[in-house]
């Protein structure tokens, strides 16, 4: 469970008066940026040019470049760093990889990255394509990529740079799971994030570093754990669970910064729709004395600059074509909130699942699970253009087919729920199938009820009967915990891609009513 920490005011202090040496460092930051080039809507997904002139649209590079500017006018010593997952999530990334992530980075001038899940979603060789573009250390602590001949020599763990004459230590931490969230290959080895931490932690003291900085990728949770159990960690930028940290906003999950101990942890959300502001004063030992800052939301009151905004247009004019294409129409809007679909039977998902059910129910398929975190984003009523179920559904997975027993789909439904409280993406969507589930139990034992469609009514799943199943080919090959489908009979993974088949399920309805029938129950 995510334990929520909070304090009475956002600013630390630890001693009573402030010494003429003191250090103060403002840390920008960003995480989880998704290939959000554009303005975005209040959904996170495309936000047209109209709404972006009434003032409607969120984010963007062109802002962020403003804001950054801004920002570092104010201050006196600055850093920009990013919490990791700049890959995948529009149709940017599908063209340009991670070409124009690192074209807008070296842009803003940012001083280091860690490494997120994403990073790896087309292997090892992209990410270090991006790596050999940037002008900054990509970094990432709890790994061994020495067996990794693209990686090795080159992925850093920690760095030291200079700002203001001091010096600073920041390392990088990835999901330790990333082997099942992404495809990073067989060669690298990820291992337990406190270890990783305080062993660099330890080697940059030893040169003289009393100023640490953690580019986290592994979520609010993790984020807390490293706190508590290290020694030596200033401030954690976070990432990967898409945390709101603020002091103002009502849908924050904790004060910014959360402070364990003397840790100061930050996270801006995701997509671009904030920048963090973490100002921190230093002491000649390099505790921190004052830690107080808010993330800045890029709104319509952040200016877009006018050079970033003329490319980021030239390098969607390939794109448009594809993504300007009319398909359907909603009455309102389709919920894919990661709130909803990692946590309850989503709208989303339900289209999803439906849709994949009904591509292939004549091939004696009769249930359909989607994993939750596959979908990423809502769309908004009225229009549905194929660049919007593009942005909901980025990854290029492909419809995969097999056939597996109850007590496997049982396993791998409880496999779904088993990290419910940190709102894992393993969260399964479904068609033809449905369940309760009861997170008061434990992991393991949280299913129940499971009901399967047959003709024109449901009964109970047969742990002994053999079922044909649809999914995608990332969770069909073991994705999210999904280890169960790996040795599925009669798997092929080659099927038509799942934003192709969601989107031509949505032209089939012409108009859509997104709705729940009860698929999916909590008790």
């Amino acid at each position: 469970m995510i334990m929520r920490f909070m304090t009475t005011a956002a600013v630390l202090a630890v001693t009573a008066g402030t010494a003429a040496a003191d250090y103060t460092l403002t840390v920008l930051h960003t995480n989880d940026f998704h290939a959000r080039f554009e303005p975005i809507s209040k959904y996170d997904s495309g936000c047209s040019a109209e709404d972006n002139t009434a003032g409607e649209c969120f984010g963007g590079s062109a802002r962020l470049v403003s804001a950054v500017a801004e920002a570092r006018a104010r201050a006196n010593n600055t850093i920009l760093v990013d919490g990791g997952d700049q890959f995948q999530g529009t149709l940017f990334y599908t063209y340009y990889k991670g070409k124009l992530a690192a074209e807008m980075m070296n842009k803003m001038g940012y001083d280091a990255m860690t490494v997120g899940n994403h990073e790896f979603d087309d292997g090892p060789e992209v990410l270090r394509g991006f790596m050999d573009a940037v002008d900054f250390p990509v970094l990432m602590s709890n790994a061994d990529v020495s067996g990794e001949g693209m990686l090795a020599g080159e992925l850093a763990k920690s760095t030291i740079i200079e700002r203001g004459g001091e010096k600073l230590g920041l390392i990088g931490l990835t999901p330790q799971d990333t082997d099942e969230l992404a495809s990073p290959g067989p060669n690298v080895i990820f291992t337990d994030p406190v270890q990783a931490v305080q062993g660099e932690v330890d080697k940059l003291t030893a040169e003289g570093v009393n100023k640490i900085i953690v580019l986290s990728h592994s979520g609010y949770g993790v984020d807390q754990k490293v706190a508590a159990e290290t020694t030596g960690v200033d401030v954690i930028v976070g990432g990967h669970s898409n945390t709101l940290l603020s002091n103002s906003n009502e849908n924050a999950e904790g004060p910014y910064p959360t402070m364990i101990g003397s840790t100061a942890i930050v996270s801006a959300y995701a997509y671009g729709k904030f920048l963090g502001e973490l100002n921190v004063t230093f002491d000649d030992d390099g505790n921190i004395t004052e830690a107080s800052g808010e993330p800045i939301i890029m709104d319509v009151s952040v200016a877009e600059d006018e050079a970033t905004a003329a490319r980021i247009a030239e390098a969607a004019v390939p794109l448009d074509e594809i993504r300007n294409k009319v398909i359907a129409e909603t009455s309102e809007v389709i919920d894919g909130e990661r709130t909803s679909c990692r946590a309850r039977e989503c709208a989303m998902g339900n289209i999803i699942a439906d849709a994949m059910l009904a591509r292939v129910k004549d091939q004696g398929i009769q249930i359909a699970i989607q994993n939750g975190g596959g979908i990423r984003a809502s769309i908004d009523a009225g229009e549905v253009t194929m660049g919007e179920v593009l942005t909901v559904l980025p990854f290029q997975n492909t419809l995969s087919t097999f056939q597996v027993s109850g007590e496997v789909i049982l396993a791998a439904l409880e496999n779904g729920v088993s990290q419910y409280e940190d709102g894992a993406g393993r969260f399964p969507q479904v068609a033809g199938l449905k369940f309760t589930f009861d997170v008061s139990k434990p992991a393991g034992e949280r299913i129940s009820d499971v009901m399967v469609m047959e003709g024109d009514s449901y009964v109970p799943l047969d742990p002994a009967k053999t079922y044909g199943v649809v999914s995608n080919n990332y969770v069909r090959n073991g994705g999210d915990g999904y280890k169960m489908f790996r040795d599925a009979q009669n798997a092929y993974d080659f099927g038509p891609d799942l934003a192709d088949v969601t989107a031509e399920y949505l032209a089939g309805m012409g108009s859509a009513t997104p709705m729940l029938d009860g698929r999916i129950t909590q008790k």
